[in-house]
């Protein structure tokens, strides 16, 4: 299946690396027994030609038709290039915020009011940044395809968030296929995979009720 492939792509690139009993340290002070740096699958040309085959298979799989290819600063830019040049489309990206000189642009590139936009992330966490991505675009045309991404925690509040906004969510694969996968590589052991899926429920507290 595409979503296991997917998943042994990431492991054996370190773009997904686990670590139960020594926590990553995110950033927002966050303890996380995971962690995700898709950029890594941008050295490896066997690897990011899979991705971008998969992304391809989704897209077709899902029946997507679209007429722009949006990718979110910075991660998403490269996928979303290889993607609009697949299918021929025009290609813009959306910056976290606003430039702060010149034009102030958020979006660069350019979208009509009535062109079909396909949004490419790389990972989806809480789906806060993609969803700010799917705002900025719906503000300039309001007819988002989808976004398609390569990896998504499937936490709740991202799940949530992109159901209130009416667009569907796509990954090449996801926390439950990867867990599975790394078991049978011999990444993590059966009961690890329990505290991870117990750290997607509660994040913020997961350290202290471990």
């Amino acid at each position: 299946m595409l979503n296991q492939k997917i998943a042994k792509i990431l492991l054996e690139k370190n773009a997904v690396m686990l670590r139960p009993d020594e926590p990553f340290t995110y950033a927002s002070g966050i303890k996380s027994p995971i962690y995700c740096d898709n950029r890594l699958l941008l050295s490896h040309p066997q690897a990011r030609k899979k991705i971008v085959k998969g992304f391809i298979k989704l897209i077709e799989e899902n029946g997507l038709s679209f007429d722009v290819v949006a990718g979110t600063a910075t991660a998403g830019i490269s996928w979303a290039a290889w993607i609009a040049a697949y299918y021929e489309k025009p290609m813009v990206y959306i910056r976290g915020k606003e430039k702060g000189h010149g034009k102030e642009n958020k979006i660069e590139g350019c979208i009509g009011p009535q062109e079909k936009v396909l949004i490419v992330e790389d990972l989806v966490t809480t789906g806060g940044s993609s969803l700010e991505a799917v705002n900025a675009v719906k503000s300039i045309s309001d007819n988002v395809v989808g976004c398609v991404a390569i990896f998504s925690y499937g936490m709740p509040k991202a799940t949530k968030g992109f159901e209130v906004a009416g667009v569907a969510l796509h990954t090449l694969t996801n926390l439950d296929a990867l867990l599975d996968v790394a078991i049978e590589m011999g990444k993590i052991q059966e009961e690890q995979k329990d505290m991870v899926l117990n750290w997607r429920k509660d994040p913020q507290n997961w350290l202290s009720t471990r």
